[in-house]
């Protein structure tokens, strides 16, 4: 049958790299369908006001992060023995189940169960990112893991549009839509995925596979990895304060509707995608690995800190467009952690990068959802911006471990 053959050849390849993009396009489609009716979802629960609706969106995201943190490494080493076709196919199984619960759901503990599923899906991303390290070469890392990056671009396109124009016709239809397009995706890879681990570069599953804390600190003995693994885990405790906090930020600062919300997270889809997908592989040729890295990293300091003081739309817009560089950071890092580790252990580091960011995407929604709520329900100084300008001091301390990574670079 189809997916029982390598997708070492040529053509093979191509037709693995596209489905693997649409997959992970589908997946950020059913994300991005929910983050700007997550104001009027809060509201359907129970929550009284902004912030408090901020404060449980920062916990339903901390749940999902939870469970990625403790299952990301062992879901990694299942694919590290079995392959990664059957991993990644029962996770779009069940982030169809989750989005069916999310649908369903009139009580905040609900919601709280189908974020905890999500989380036990999360080998989408971890086995689709094995799958592209399995198939590139430590060249191609970097710009393939550009193109991953690009599809949920484009997936971020249609779905906060979609999910805002859905939610004109009811709550849950974003959910319905998203269960929909995760099942099809399911029954597509079925047919025509291809498996990328051959059976000689398998290993076996242990005890120790089953110790997300083991596995972590595993990977941090191995050589060239730590520092890479401890930026990828500060950046992402940056990062997640623009889905954390958009859709309260905007509508407290601005009052934006859901649609305006949905709208302005497609036009940051749009953008991320143009950068990974089509400007990252030419400033890798141009000016290579570390100094495009660079570029990432002080674009992203550039826009935290406009984002934290900016009360205007015009301002909004040229730090949103400085901001989107800042997504060349995430791919260039994965890239050079992957091409530090052996074949047979591809999915259990990219298992750990899982879990490493849901360590950050735990405690960030708690830091920067208190922080908003401090900033705009206290009795001292009115700033929603200051979880932006926090996120902005992390990114700012990473810097000189950036640094050590120039001898990472494989251009």
């Amino acid at each position: 049958m189809t997916h029982l053959r390598s997708p070492k050849g040529p053509m093979f390849k191509n037709r693995a790299i596209l489905f693997i993009l649409i997959t992970l396009m589908v997946d950020a489609i059913g994300i991005g369908i929910v983050f700007p009716i997550m104001p009027d979802l809060m509201d359907r629960v129970g929550a009284s006001d902004t912030g408090q609706g901020a404060f449980w969106g920062g916990l339903l995201m901390a749940a999902y992060a939870t469970a990625l943190f403790l299952f990301g490494p062992i879901v990694g080493s299942i694919s590290d023995a079995v392959g990664r076709r059957p991993v990644l196919i029962a996770a779009l199984v069940m982030l169809s189940l989750d989005y069916v619960i999310m649908a369903l759901a009139d009580s905040f503990w609900l919601l709280l169960l189908g974020r905890t599923l999500a989380g036990l899906a999360g080998a989408t991303y971890i086995t689709a990112t094995a799958y592209i390290a399995d198939i590139s070469s430590p060249q191609e890392k970097a710009a393939n893991f550009g193109l991953i990056g690009a599809a949920f671009g484009i997936g971020f396109v249609f779905g906060p549009a979609l999910g805002g124009i859905a939610a004109e016709i009811s709550i849950t239809a974003p959910f319905w839509i998203a269960a929909v397009l995760s099942a099809g995706n399911a029954l597509f890879g079925y047919f025509v995925l291809p498996e990328s681990l051959s059976p000689d570069k398998r290993r076996a599953f242990g005890k120790r596979d089953l110790n997300p804390l083991k596995s972590i600190f595993d990977a941090f003995q191995l050589p060239g990895l730590a520092v890479p693994l401890l930026c990828i885990f500060v950046f992402e405790l940056a990062n997640m304060v623009y889905p954390t906090l958009w859709a309260f930020w905007t509508r407290e600062v601005f009052d934006w509707p859901t649609l305006y919300i949905g709208l302005s997270l497609a036009a940051y889809g749009v953008l991320l995608a143009l950068v990974q997908g089509g400007l990252m592989p030419v400033l890798i040729r141009w000016i290579g690995d570390f100094r495009t890295l660079m570029l990432g990293m002080i674009a992203a300091l550039i826009g935290l800190i406009g984002f934290g003081f900016t009360t205007m739309i015009a301002a909004l817009v040229f730090f949103l467009l400085v901001a989107a560089l800042s997504d060349l950071v995430p791919a260039l890092l994965t890239a050079m952690a992957s091409n530090q580790t052996d074949d047979d252990r591809q999915g259990v580091v990219q298992g750990v990068i899982a879990s490493l960011s849901s360590v950050a995407a735990i405690l960030s929604p708690i830091i920067m959802t208190g922080l908003f709520q401090a900033s705009v329900d206290g009795e001292g100084i009115y700033l929603p911006g200051a979880p932006f300008l926090f996120a902005a001091c992390l990114v700012l301390l990473m810097m000189p471990l950036i640094l050590r990574l120039r001898g990472h670079a494989t251009a």
